[in-house]
């Protein structure tokens, strides 16, 4: 990689040092212009038709999300945020009472609100999954639950928010389907920064949003949704783009993954979004999975070498996320004061995982995001901040 060019390319990149990219990364000039050029355009022609006129465009969005998975355009469905394209799939599930989720002990809040509700709603049990020495799914205890029987969705989180674990998703997902459970991947905080392939993973759904490691527009994200499944999962909202009126009485739901889309959704911001993809597959996932690897372990090494500080971060296989706490600093003093040094960082909350139920599990942590864009010199900043704070 050209670093240097493709921070020129970022003009964020003059403002700060930026390690928040778990949060809302960086975009580049293209993502920004191809947004604000679909924005002059419905300026001057109107909505309806910068839509009609740049539909091969908006085709090809699928066919990069789609490529970016090795999934088929027609799995792929174009939604607002990670949240929406997650929400979308989960609720579309027919459970019945007795059901069992099994799920991680890092599951997001949102998700874990979901699946309690599903409790509260159908009668189904909530399960989290023991984590393994390493923090991630321990495998045989999953295989144990799931020979136990009854398992209808197995839904964990691919890469953890706050302690830069991943976790094992093919070998979540051949347990899963050994069983006949609905395999659901959280993927949010990996796409964009990992390698994507669905037929290894053997997912039948994956959500992800546009605004992390891939670098798009905030207001974006997508879904995948297995062809083989798509047809016995019954959408939780309906309108006249995911479904035909057919009659007084009668309606058809789409036999594709666009079966879970609203009609009325943000072109410019989904144009921007297939130029992030792009941009990303243009790089290649593996040089840039490898870039985020070597900066995230140079980070976690320099910040254990400083007096006071411990890094949070578990898992045999890391991410680019790493998390850290200082003796005698709270977790927002360190953030205000590294914001103020001209490095961005953010809080991060362990504490609301409630599934995880670890006594040492920190309150809150630093989390520092890294990403190919990031450099040697940022890294010492931000030591150099934490050092002083």
């Amino acid at each position: 990689m050209d670093i240097t060019h493709l921070r020129a390319r970022t003009p964020g990149c003059t403002e700060t040092a930026f390690f928040d990219n778990a949060g809302s990364a960086l975009r580049t000039e293209r993502v920004t212009n191809t947004v604000i050029d679909h924005l002059i355009l419905e300026n001057r022609i109107g909505g309806y038709a910068a839509a009609e006129r740049e539909s091969e465009r908006v085709e090809a969005v699928y066919a990069s999300v789609a490529r970016l998975l090795n999934a088929r355009p027609e799995e792929i469905a174009l939604v607002d945020s990670a949240t929406r394209a997650w929400d979308m799939a989960f609720y579309a599930i027919a459970f019945r009472p007795g059901d069992r989720i099994l799920t991680s002990r890092s599951e997001y809040p949102s998700n874990g609100l979901a699946f309690l509700q599903a409790k509260q709603r159908f009668g189904v049990s909530v399960e989290p999954i023991p984590d393994d020495k390493h923090g991630q799914v321990d495998l045989d205890a999953l295989a144990e639950m799931l020979d136990q029987g009854g398992v209808r969705l197995v839904a964990v989180n691919h890469v953890p928010t706050y302690d830069g674990l991943v976790q094992p998703a093919a070998e979540i997902g051949a347990l899963a389907r050994r069983a006949g459970a609905l395999y659901l991947l959280d993927a949010c905080q990996s796409a964009g920064q990992l390698p994507l392939d669905v037929r290894e993973i053997g997912c039948h759904l994956l959500s992800a949003a546009g605004r992390k490691y891939l670098r798009g527009p905030r207001g974006t994200g997508f879904l995948y949704v297995d062809r083989d499944v798509v047809t016995s999962l019954d959408p939780p909202v309906l309108d006249l783009h995911a479904a035909t009126w057919t009659g007084p009485d009668t309606f058809e739901i789409r036999p594709d993954a666009r079966r879970f889309e609203s009609w009325e959704r943000g072109y410019a911001d989904l144009l921007g979004l297939g130029a992030a993809v792009d941009e990303a597959l243009d790089l290649g996932l593996d040089p840039i999975r490898e870039r985020i690897d070597t900066l995230a372990d140079r980070l976690r090494a320099g910040l254990s070498g400083l007096d006071g500080v411990r890094v949070h971060d578990r898992g045999q296989v890391r991410s680019g996320i790493v998390t850290f706490t200082k003796d005698g600093r709270d977790a927002q003093h360190l953030v205000d004061g590294l914001r103020a040094a001209g490095v961005t960082a953010m809080v991060s909350r362990p504490s609301a995982a409630r599934f995880d139920t670890r006594a040492q599990k920190p309150l809150e942590v630093v989390r520092a995001s890294v990403h190919y864009y990031n450099t040697d010199a940022e890294i010492g900043r931000l030591l150099d901040g934490v050092a002083q704070l």
